[in-house]
């Protein structure tokens, strides 16, 4: 028999962070990650994945193949097959994971049924080259020659497996012996964020002790990059890479896309203390909503984002008279930065200027399924050094964006709550309410 678990306000168990990892455009783990960040580096730039010639958007957030190659040398890797059924996503997530666990001691947990997965992901878009190869073996008014298709050494098998969600949690799963519940969320930009918070409500809920959870995202290549160009959502001018996306700068015109993974490893307060694990910092509430208006753009009063902003903080049992942080969804699209802002302001009132606010996607770009995931990671580490990092390219202040925005520097700042916001496409809502952890 399990012992007694220590218990919030509510009665529920204390869902903790004792590990984190992360890789993207800007780091190949979460110290560079973060260090870089402190400095306002960016890690936009020029794409080098495919060819982007006659694209009026070129940029993004690569994550460089050479930060991959650890991948193999790790012994589970060449155990899960990850080489041949694991598309790009997963791989960058089994790099964040494995700093994570590392950091956790996830392997010293001896009841592995308790660990479960909860991860933000989006699967594998289609190659060009994959769309031409099953192009030859169709004909009009002949139909599809199966056959040919099969002894060509054909497409369907492993790319079809590489396009499912749900993949990159089982394999996760299996590479670090995760045995407990599996869960693959397909939430847009909310789906870093939703992960983590299910994860935090299944240890809640006394499902597991253990919860490996976040977002992984590699749809940097033409299929995944030119839907977002038709669309006009991506930005179209700029200076130099690195100063295109300015979130809640008058002068923003769009998103750059990027790519990467973060992961978290959530736990039960008592089991973490059991067995003497680092406690970095605690999830105290989550909540989420459907704007329920338009499937391309957010509802203009931010109402989705006001919903899941205050049942965060609800769950948390935490006043808006404490948070002193706010890490923006801030995509530098117009739309959404004055809709949050709006949001903000609905929520907070009068005391909304007050908050210091700033958008890791000002040096990240947008990690989409990622972004919710290695957002909360910088929250995390930002509350536990007394730091909030800045907003960078922040020049042209917006007259419809009027809050504190951390322009351009870091800000000490000594805080015990904050708000991680994640806003998906088609009007998906998250929101994490993080904290740093104090015995009791």
């Amino acid at each position: 028999m399990r012992k007694a678990m220590k218990r919030d306000t509510r009665g529920r168990r204390r869902v903790v962070i004792t590990g984190y990892g992360t890789l993207n455009p800007l780091g190949r783990n979460a110290e560079e990650t973060f260090g870089r960040a402190v400095r306002g580096e960016s890690g936009i730039d020029y794409i080098k994945g495919f060819d982007t010639t006659g694209l009026p958007c070129r940029i993004g957030g690569e994550v460089p193949d050479d930060w991959l190659e650890p991948l193999q040398r790790y012994v589970p890797y060449r155990e899960s097959r990850i080489d041949k059924y694991g598309f790009r996503a997963t791989r960058l997530m089994a790099l964040a994971t494995r700093e994570a666990a590392g950091m956790a001691r996830l392997h010293e947990v001896g009841t592995r049924s308790r660990i479960g997965v909860s991860l933000g992901s989006h699967g594998e878009n289609p190659r060009v080259e994959d769309m031409v190869f099953l192009h030859r073996h169709y004909r009009e008014g002949e139909g599809w020659d199966l056959a040919a298709l099969e002894s060509a050494g054909g497409y369907p098998g492993l790319s079809f497996l590489r396009r499912k969600p749900d993949v990159a949690a089982a394999m996760l799963a299996k590479l670090f012996d995760c045995r407990g519940p599996n869960l693959s969320i397909v939430s847009a930009c909310a789906a870093g964020s939703q992960a983590i918070g299910e994860g935090m409500k299944l240890i809640q809920d006394d499902k597991c002790d253990l919860m490996v959870a976040g977002g992984c995202e590699a749809t940097l290549n033409f299929m995944g990059f030119i839907g977002f160009v038709l669309i006009q959502a991506l930005a179209q001018k700029y200076r130099s890479p690195q100063t295109a996306s300015r979130p809640f700068d008058r002068k923003r015109n769009g998103f750059v896309m990027s790519e990467g993974a973060g992961a978290v490893i959530l736990e039960e307060l008592e089991h973490a203390r059991r067995r003497g694990a680092t406690i970095l910092g605690e999830v105290k509430g989550y909540a989420d909503s459907a704007d329920a208006y338009r499937i391309t753009d957010t509802h203009p009063k931010g109402e989705g984002a006001i919903i899941a902003m205050q049942g965060a903080m609800d769950d948390a049992g935490v006043d808006p008279g404490e948070i002193g942080y706010i890490n923006a969804h801030g995509t530098s699209t117009t739309q959404n930065d004055q809709t949050e802002t709006r949001a903000i302001q609905a929520v907070f009132g009068e005391r909304a200027g007050a908050i210091p606010i700033s958008s890791n996607k000002s040096m990240l770009g947008h990690t989409i399924a990622a972004a919710g995931a290695i957002e909360c990671i910088l929250t995390v580490m930002g509350l536990d050094r007394s730091l909030i990092l800045p907003t960078i390219n922040y020049e042209f202040p917006d007259k419809k964006c009027r809050l504190d925005y951390v322009p351009n520097e870091a800000r000490p700042h000594s805080y015990r709550y904050a708000l991680s916001n994640s806003f998906g496409f088609g009007g998906q809502n998250a929101c994490l309410c993080l904290a740093a952890y104090q015995p009791g």
